[in-house]
């Protein structure tokens, strides 16, 4: 159920992937044990069954590459106890559109996938706030991809936002969307991010250094000082 990836001695991090395959979980998961969890003893399952007491209180850091699918209430009850004990959480792009049947999941992810106008060919910019050390020194980007319209918890601290392009939806054309965030939960640090449709979007320099910053930040305990920006 659950394969051992890097060497002993390090913080501990479970890297969760699977649900739809539209999102290229095994390739995402790939390239964040190689690339954004370097700091960590990595631990990956593709089974939502590790989602127990016994099992989350080993780790300091979930890394949940997962879209659709359904959380059990015991499933869920430990993800959120788990969390609110400390345990730090990253998540990215499909992560907003996990586990629909679950309001608490939504709530402790601090917002929900609702649309993404214009389909995968939407190029926009992604502006980083500059009000926090994990993003402190990034260079805004330009991507084409989804471009997620969320329903976002006004209690988050946003990192970064982009202006809809509104496609079809036009009167949404101009809103302010958030893109990354932070929230507290109970004592534990959740960082989630839009973007990651696609690896290429992951492998943007900006957005692969504020994944690995943010590991670290989420982790319990704070596993490594946040990193300068390249």
């Amino acid at each position: 159920m659950v394969n051992e990836f890097n060497s002993e001695g390090r913080p501990r991090a479970l890297l969760l992937y699977g649900g739809w395959s539209g999102h290229w979980p095994k390739a995402c998961a790939d390239f964040a044990a190689e690339h954004l969890l370097d700091d960590f003893r990595v631990v990956r399952a593709q089974n939502l069954d590790v989602l127990r007491p016994d099992v989350l209180s080993e780790f300091d850091l979930l890394a949940p590459i997962w879209t659709f699918g359904e959380l059990t209430n015991n499933q869920e009850q430990a993800l959120l106890d788990a969390v609110a004990n400390g345990l730090g959480v990253l998540a990215w792009h499909g992560a907003a559109s996990a586990f629909l049947n679950s309001r608490p999941h939504k709530h402790m992810l601090g917002g929900q996938f609702v649309a993404h106008p214009g389909g995968a060919d939407v190029t926009y910019a992604v502006r980083f706030l500059g009000n926090d050390a994990l993003v402190a020194g990034l260079q805004d980007v330009t991507v084409t991809t989804e471009q997620y319209y969320l329903l976002v918890d006004p209690a988050v601290k946003m990192l970064a936002t982009t202006r809809m392009h509104g496609g079809p939806l036009t009167w949404t054309a101009g809103v302010e969307m958030p893109v990354a965030w932070t929230r507290r939960w109970g004592k534990g640090k959740v960082f989630y991010c839009a973007l990651g449709h696609s690896l290429d979007v992951l492998q943007q320099p900006s957005i692969a250094h504020l994944l690995r910053r943010a590991a670290g930040w989420a982790s319990r305990g704070e596993v490594r000082a946040i990193r300068a920006a390249a």
